[in-house]
């Protein structure tokens, strides 16, 4: 990867439907160079996917918490994948250093859904038990 593969990929991190003719134009390319050098990118993984970001709210997922994850013993991660995987309020999660196993961010429609969703969490027979905090309000997101 060299300057021009980073600056392309900052202008799909701004704007992931910018046209390689747009793209090109900031870094000094032809429409048809930028589109080999994203096909590039792609097949070898640089560039995982083209997505968009759609507010929660729309989906009926306004309520979020991040849960801390405490198992019983050693668990696998691939364990915790699938136990996380079955949950499809989980939107997130990594295992991590620190006393918790895990921590896990959820997104529901409501309190009582949020509540639903960790408690098929915390049946999980290597799930000792969870800490959560709700999100309050959102004040940096990248």
């Amino acid at each position: 990867m060299d300057s021009i593969d980073r600056a392309l990929i900052e202008g799909l991190r701004r704007n992931s439907r910018a046209g390689f003719a747009d793209l090109g134009a900031t870094v000094g390319l032809s429409a048809s160079a930028v589109k080999r050098r994203v096909d590039k990118l792609v097949a070898d993984k640089v560039i995982r996917s083209f997505t968009i970001d759609v507010d929660p709210n729309v989906d009926g997922a306004g309520t979020e918490a991040y849960v801390e994850l405490f198992c019983r013993g050693t668990v696998a991660p691939a364990d915790l994948r699938r136990i996380l995987n079955a949950v499809p309020e989980v939107v997130n999660a990594a295992t991590i250093t620190g006393e918790a196993d895990a921590i896990v961010h959820i997104r529901s429609r409501d309190i009582p859904s949020l509540e639903e969703a960790l408690e098929r969490v915390r049946s999980a027979a290597s799930v000792d038990h969870t800490r959560s905090a709700i999100v309050l309000s959102r004040l940096v997101q990248r």
